[in-house]
């Protein structure tokens, strides 16, 4: 596998963490006030009558089936051991997994390391040999969601179209039909591509030496070197079964919740891959997806007909129940290493 050293962090890393944390929570909870704020007191009404009538056991199946992608998501990480001779209990291992994502809900990233830690810790791998394996996971990932993004676009095309047709392009035409705001528009996009162009040209060797070009190097190399790991796992069929299974019940996990309403009881699975998908981007971009995975929710819901009422509420119940569950299995997977004596080594 892969393998990379990771350095101390910095008091002033610490610090950019937790600037860049304050600033993408504050943008979830701008955007849950964002989201309400817009709201008339009856769709008001209308959201906590939602909830209200919600059948909830859909919602327990939804849980479970995410409580089963971690699982697998631990047995598939315990691939990535077997060639470099380390043989970790898949107890230890789910614990590690849950405790990151728990962690990944205070600090993003955060939970690699974590992960990573606690093996190093009960298992005695080596931080920077389970520290490569993580980056190949992100890669096989990555490439998943990106599989996934381009079969929502294929998919979904002529819904997507028909939203855009009736949403989006008659505004644009409306604004480009302006004399005026056509010519500014035009003008401002072409200064703004030669200035960019310009200061790139003469700031090159600045910029190839920046921390921030080298990071972005690194995280390319990483992922690269991640993927050419993968030719090192042993049992390469059970791996590929692991990966699409994860992805297969992140899917459900999202679907089976649609069940919870009348409205959204009848859409296609369609529906659920760009609920998937688009939702995903939202957990990406802030901590846990607070505020905006159910705001995309509730927009991706609006493509499909649905009540953008029922549409949030079906955003907030999803989110709710997944995060509800990393919460509770990531603390008592946290109580119960400590309690944890055994020890595994190299076999």
């Amino acid at each position: 596998m892969a393998d990379f050293t990771i350095e101390e962090t910095p008091r002033t890393n610490r610090a950019t963490t937790f600037i860049k944390f304050a600033v993408f929570l504050g943008l979830g909870i701008f955007i849950i006030w964002l989201s309400l704020r817009g709201l008339t007191p009856n769709e008001r009404v209308q959201i906590l009558h939602s909830f209200r009538i919600a059948n909830y056991n859909w919602v327990i199946f939804s849980i479970a089936m995410g409580i089963t992608s971690h699982v697998l998501r631990a047995l598939r990480w315990m691939l990535f051991f077997e060639p470099l001779g380390y043989h970790p209990s898949l107890k230890n291992t789910f614990f590690a997994v849950m405790v990151g994502y728990f962690a990944n809900m205070a600090f993003p990233r955060l939970g690699e390391v974590t992960r990573c830690g606690i093996l190093a810790r009960y298992e005695k791998i080596p931080f920077n040999k389970s520290f490569g394996t993580v980056i190949t996971e992100r890669a096989i990932d990555m490439i998943l969601f990106i599989f996934l993004f381009f079969l929502m676009i294929f998919t979904q095309a002529k819904t997507i179209g028909h939203y855009l047709n009736s949403n989006i392009y008659p505004k644009l035409a409306e604004k480009f039909n302006n004399p005026i705001f056509s010519r500014v528009f035009i003008f401002s996009a072409v200064a703004l591509g030669i200035i960019l162009l310009t200061l790139v040209f003469l700031m090159r060797k600045r910029i190839a030496a920046s921390k921030l070009f080298h990071k972005m190097k690194g995280l390319i190399l990483g992922f690269w070197e991640g993927l050419k790991s993968l030719s090192q796992i042993n049992k390469p069929g059970l791996f590929i079964f692991y990966s699409l299974a994860i992805w297969t019940l992140y899917f459900l996990m999202i679907y089976v919740c649609f069940f919870c309403f009348t409205d959204t009881s009848s859409l296609s699975p369609g529906a659920g891959l760009s609920a998937l998908v688009l939702g995903s981007v939202g957990i990406m971009v802030t901590p846990g997806g607070i505020g905006l995975y159910p705001a995309i929710i509730q927009e991706t819901m609006l493509l499909y007909g649905i009540v953008r009422t029922t549409g949030l509420a079906l955003g907030w119940i999803s989110w709710t129940a997944q995060t509800s569950m990393i919460l509770a299995l990531g603390g008592i997977s946290l109580i119960l290493l400590s309690f944890n004596k055994q020890k595994h080594g190299k076999a």
